[in-house]
């Protein structure tokens, strides 16, 4: 299968993005720089509210301190792909629709979870964007007072079309899962067609200035670790967080050791070929190891999940499409939000067994050898 020349898909991705004012992708006009009293002004308001801050949710607080300001909402348990590794290839049965978490369920959650410290909310799937009303959901979390980020996980199928209109209803973060760049070998991976629509959604958020623009990349022995300089060389003149995700156990998948590429043997395989690549400081409760080779635009980051866990500084919370909570990605345990919701339970009832389920959430998960027997959900059935 032979790969569309890296030259001909860098061309592609730096052309689309010349539609930006500025002319450089990912980047806009610079606003009018405020006065110096209104600066003075707004600097005396957050050394106030600095000062004055509320204590962070004690139901979002768990037994060993950390505290989860990141919500994950399943849109959807359906998906216009099937990859290999989110998916059984005999597919899912799918929850009923009148068990699913309906708009408003969605928002009165979400505004819950928001009131009490969740400052980040991403939109994922099965496929968030296939989802009607995607555009009103994010125009409506946008109203939300203290939600600074709402960002969406998405295959990149659809987004080209929608894009602008996400990004006018305040969508301000993405993450754009792509594991090859060679068409054929994506049909293979996804089990459908569609690769010329993926890289069009790229382009279409750099012209957008998105920036910098996120591309999940599952690594799996075999199948496309020998394209990860290729995925490299795409940051060096775009603006593009290359991720490279450890290959993770969920049900059906068929998980192996052999197949999962770990995180220094990529570090490895890059440094061969750019040495100076250097490493970039963390972020607080980020998991993501960032790396950036001098000179290039964007950088590339590594989600560790499986060689080295970052259950120590975990902020995220999980709600499923059926309306459970998950407070581990990892974890078999759930309690049902959209039962209780439907029960009529108040907000103070919701606010108690929330805390209680952030309360019971583990160190850290059990391992990756122990994670492949334990019973979970397909990727697709928890949302990413």
């Amino acid at each position: 299968m032979a790969a569309q020349p890296l030259s001909r898909i860098c061309w592609l991705l730096r052309s689309s993005a010349r539609g930006c004012s500025s002319g450089v992708p990912g980047t806009q006009p610079s606003p009018r720089e405020p006065s110096r009293p209104a600066t003075e002004e707004l600097s005396r308001r957050r050394q106030f509210l600095r000062e004055h801050a509320a204590p962070f949710s004690a139901f979002l607080t768990d037994s060993f301190g950390r505290q989860h300001s990141y919500l994950r909402i399943s849109l959807t348990e359906k998906c216009n792909l099937r990859c290999q590794y989110c998916m059984p290839e005999e597919g899912v049965p799918l929850t009923p629709k009148a068990d699913l978490l309906t708009t408003e369920e969605i928002l009165t959650l979400a505004r819950l979870f928001v009131k009490q410290g969740v400052d980040k909310i991403r939109l994922t799937g099965g496929e968030p964007l296939i989802r009607r009303d995607v555009v009103d959901i994010v125009a409506q979390l946008h109203q939300l007072e203290g939600l600074k980020t709402i960002a969406v996980t998405t295959n990149g199928i659809n987004l080209a079309r929608l894009l602008p209109s996400l990004q006018k209803a305040g969508l301000n973060a993405l993450n754009i899962s792509l594991d090859t760049l060679v068409p054929a070998k994506f049909e293979f991976i996804v089990r459908r067609k569609g690769f010329h629509r993926v890289m069009e959604g790229i382009h279409k958020a750099i012209e957008l200035g998105y920036n910098p623009v996120k591309v999940n990349c599952v690594v799996m022995r075999g199948l496309n670790e020998d394209e990860l300089l290729n995925f490299v060389a795409l940051t060096e003149g775009l603006p593009l967080d290359v991720r490279f995700i450890e290959y993770m156990p969920f049900d059906g998948n068929k998980w192996n050791f052999k197949k999962m590429v770990s995180y220094k043997e990529m570090v490895d395989t890059i440094r061969q070929r750019w040495p100076e690549l250097e490493k970039l400081p963390e972020e607080k409760s980020s998991t993501a190891k960032a790396f950036r080779i001098p000179g290039f635009q964007g950088q590339i980051s590594f989600i560790t999940s499986m060689s080295e866990h970052f259950c120590g500084s975990c902020n995220r919370l999980r709600i499923t499409a059926d309306g459970n909570l998950k407070v581990c990605l990892f974890g078999n345990s759930e309690v049902s939000l959209r039962d209780h919701l439907r029960a009529g339970a108040s907000e103070e009832e919701l606010l108690t067994i929330i805390g209680a389920a952030v309360g019971r959430k583990k160190r850290q998960h059990a391992g990756m050898f122990n994670i492949a027997q334990m019973k979970n959900r397909p990727m697709i059935l928890i949302g990413g």
